[in-house]
């Protein structure tokens, strides 16, 4: 599923130095109402990361619609069930380190939404074993929760397969 690049679609990039919400806020916490569509995104990237480093991975897979599809180095997880499967197995305790985020760009329009989020993986010692572009499809829920139809994780040096690019 994309989501048609529109005129009237709503933009927000990040800043530097701004705060990412804890695992356990979501944008549906109770008595918290998230400022914008945008932020709401955004929190469901941090959680992505967030949860995963600390190895919370029924939670992290709750982030994800039941149809979505992981694309990670060629090879694309079909649903929630699998995409928990698979990152379960690529992130054992003794290989997690920390998902760094930054000039997240997300464009909104209606209950749909893209956003593109540069990362960085570092291993428990802080050394950089990965570097990428994130490219998401969000899909809002009944639920007023924001969760990845697709997420792509491309690489530095090589280009999306399924995921459209980086708008101009």
């Amino acid at each position: 599923m994309s989501v048609p690049s529109d005129p009237g679609a709503t933009a927000a990039a990040s800043s530097p130095g701004e705060a990412a919400s804890s695992p356990e806020e979501s944008a549906s916490s109770p008595g918290e109402a998230a400022s914008s569509p945008e932020e709401s995104v955004r929190r469901t990237l941090a959680r992505y990361c967030m949860l995963c480093d600390d190895g919370r991975f029924v939670e992290w897979a709750e982030l994800f619609t039941e149809d979505t599809r992981f694309h990670v180095m060629g090879a694309t997880q079909l649903g929630r069930r699998a995409t928990r499967a698979f990152i379960e197995a690529g992130q054992p305790p003794e290989q997690r380190g920390r998902h760094l985020t930054g000039a997240t760009l997300v464009l909104v329009h209606g209950d749909r939404a893209r956003a593109w989020s540069d990362f960085i993986f570092v291993d428990r010692r802080g050394a950089v074993l990965s570097s990428g572009r994130y490219h998401d499809e969000l899909d809002l829920g009944a639920d007023g929760v924001w969760r990845f139809s697709l997420r792509e994780i491309v690489f530095t040096g090589a280009a999306p397969e399924l995921a459209q690019p980086l708008p101009g």
